[in-house]
Order: C-alpha cells, then sequence, then structure tokens
C-alpha cells in the first residue's frame, strides 16, 4: 500500500492529514491506541511545518506520503521550507514542569518515543523527514 496528500501551509488542512491517517488504519485495521498516536505524530510535524518552514505570507505545498510493507508503516513529511533537522533538536525533558519548560522540544519528544525510527535528510532543497513504526 502507498498513499499521498498534497496540502497547502495552512492551518486548517490539518484536518485532511487527520483523515489521511484515519483512512491508513482503517484499511490496516490498526487499533483505536495506534491511530491516535500516528495521528498525534502527524499533527505535530506538519504543524511544525506549517508554521515555521516558511515565512508567514509564503503559500507552499506540504506532501505527506505512507507506506506499508507488511511489516513497517513509514511516513515521509516533504517540504521546501528553510532547512531544518529535527532529529538533532535535543530531546526536551519529560521530567520538567511545563510552566519551567522552554517553549519547543515536546513535539519531536513524543515522536521519537511513538515511532520506531525517525530520520531527516535535505535533499534538492526539500526537507524529508521519514518517520516508521512497526506494524
Amino acid at each position: 500500500m502507498k498513499k499521498e496528500i498534497v496540502i497547502k501551509n495552512k492551518i486548517t488542512e490539518l484536518a485532511r492529514i487527520n483523515e489521511f491517517v484515519d483512512q491508513i488504519g482503517e484499511e490496516l485495521n490498526l487499533d483505536m491506541e495506534l491511530k491516535m498516536n500516528l495521528n498525534l505524530v502527524m499533527e505535530e510535524m506538519v504543524s511544525n511545518v506549517i508554521f515555521y518552514a516558511y515565512p508567514e505570507d509564503k503559500e507552499a505545498q506540504i506532501e505527506l506520503t505512507a507506506e506499508y510493507d507488511g511489516k513497517e508503516l513509514t511516513f515521509v513529511l516533504s517540504d521546501g521550507g528553510k532547512e531544518f533537522d529535527p532529529t538533532l533538536k535535543k530531546d526536551a525533558d519529560p521530567n520538567v514542569n511545563p510552566i519551567d519548560r522552554e517553549i519547543g522540544g515536546m513535539g519531536i519528544y513524543i515522536v521519537k518515543n511513538i515511532m520506531n525510527q525517525v530520520s531527516y535528510q535535505r535533499l534538492e532543497g526539500k526537507n524529508l523527514l521519514t518517520m516508521t513504526k512497526k506494524i
């Protein structure tokens, strides 16, 4: 199975990402907890691209592909925004009171803890974030 969705860098598009992930979850007969976790991961990473990858007034496209090989479900998030490798960001300390914690970092921490593998590369002017979950 391989699916792809292309969205605009608008926060309203997160609903389409949710539907995309839900559809994959239904197709693969994933349990509710895993579907919710995958939705959280995609929402975190896509919203980061929407908020931080482009200047506020620049409209751009974001691509999300999903591929299942019978053992692993792999998502690849692609955008042409400014270069950023979230895997290099120091993990936030989950034991620190949220009031005392610096802004940022929890999203990638959550993603790294839900997914089995997360990797980044910059190819031909695009950010490619690959996130894999064993099913």
